[in-house]
């Protein structure tokens, strides 16, 4: 609750209004679900690392001062869902996530060649009572990705949401 506090003027104060703001703490309840995949949706974030990946896209979350609440995805994909502070934008906590991970794939030589993400992502915002019901979802990847591709599950995504979209210019195109 912000106050606002208007002091008379006074015998030393002629004829000036003084103003004192106290200022609340700030409070937020932003959950994001972020969605971005492998560049080329190549199928290399293998069982033998994957999970660490995900570990330290969780740690890149917390430094950037937001709570992860899901991080998971399959082969070609992550999805992160996390509470966003209020200090913080979206692009910006995405591209440190996206940046540091791809740094730390090439560091250690988890993949052949040399490791990128996909320019982009998708970002959708839920409400607390369907935390549970997303983070279920990031965590069943794996059998969800049993009977679809990570392009039908993207596409499914931006119409539920009823985001406006160029299907041209959702994927880049590698030839």
């Amino acid at each position: 609750m912000t106050h606002l506090f208007l002091q008379q003027p006074t015998a030393n104060s002629p004829g000036n209004t003084i103003f004192r703001f106290q200022m609340a703490n700030t409070y937020s309840q932003l959950n994001i679900h972020c969605v971005f995949s492998v560049k080329g949706r190549e199928n290399v974030l293998t069982d033998n690392f994957r999970d660490r990946l995900f570990q330290f896209m969780g740690g890149i979350i917390r430094q950037k001062k937001c709570h992860p609440l899901a991080v998971g995805g399959w082969k070609d994909h992550v999805h992160i869902f996390f509470e966003l502070s209020p200090d913080e934008k979206i692009a910006d906590v995405l591209r440190e996530v996206k940046s540091a991970s791809s740094k730390w794939i090439n560091e250690n030589k988890l993949v052949v060649g040399h490791f990128a993400w996909q320019e982009g992502y998708g970002a959708f915002s839920h409400s607390r009572s369907q935390r549970d019901q997303v983070i279920k979802y990031i965590q069943t990847q794996e059998e969800h990705h049993k009977g679809r591709t990570f392009r039908e599950e993207y596409l499914e995504m931006l119409h539920k949401a009823e985001v406006e979209f160029d299907e041209r210019y959702v994927f880049e195109f590698y030839g």
